[in-house]
């Protein structure tokens, strides 16, 4: 597959071949929707705790006359029908992790990848060599790419000026191209990889070709 390569200013300098296991995938719903799921997961803390009437204050004898007072039977202010007392049924510390085969993991991301190519959401750029740190100067480059929505921008290594020039854009993010994941692909629209980003793609998610064995003799 061939895709065009601009510049910083928009313009068509050459083509590129690209991998069609990567960037040529048909959609798989399901397992991009079980991808995303498992990511949001797995980013959860699992943290929240509440306390359950063992754990509360107090309680050390009943309340009231078990007879007598007009009131209901109570045996301990813990109870959770007491202001409070324990929580019934509520969150303790867990796991929410989920597990996926790795290959179904690729394959998600390589959907998505080859998503924005049909859908004409990829821009292939040259480089973004950025004179200095300067939001306008990222904007202008985006403007000049076609680029007017949300976009996710991949770079093969940390670019200082690239980063610290889109920080101030709630629209923009910078991310790595060896991070690229399944909810930041789902999250923007455009998708803006530098060249060199895009063999590192390819090097870390493409098929790899299993080298065939002869039977000897």
């Amino acid at each position: 597959m061939q895709v065009p390569v601009k510049n910083i200013l928009g313009e068509v300098v050459k083509e590129i071949a690209v991998r069609d296991d990567l960037f040529g995938v048909p959609m798989n719903e399901a397992v991009v929707h079980q991808a995303l799921v498992r990511q949001l997961a797995n980013s959860r803390q699992g943290t929240a705790d509440t306390k359950i009437r063992a754990e509360v204050s107090g309680g050390g004898r009943k309340p009231r006359p078990q007879k007598g007072s007009g009131h209901s039977r109570q045996g301990s202010i813990r109870s959770p029908l007491w202001k409070g007392g324990g929580v019934t049924f509520g969150p303790h510390p867990r796991s929410y992790a989920q597990r996926m085969p790795k290959k179904m993991r690729r394959l998600a991301l390589r959907c998505l990848l080859s998503s924005k190519v049909s859908e004409g959401q990829l821009v292939v750029v040259e480089n973004l060599n950025l004179d200095g740190i300067k939001t306008k100067g990222i904007q202008k480059v985006l403007e000049a790419l076609g680029v007017h929505s949300s976009v996710l921008v991949v770079t093969k290594d940390t670019d200082q000026n690239v980063v610290r020039s889109a920080q101030n854009l709630a629209w923009v993010k910078t991310i790595l191209a060896r991070l690229l994941n399944v909810a930041d692909l789902l999250k923007y629209n455009n998708l803006v990889v530098t060249e060199d980003a895009v063999r590192r793609v390819e090097e870390i998610w493409g098929q790899t070709q299993q080298p065939s064995l002869e039977r000897g003799g």
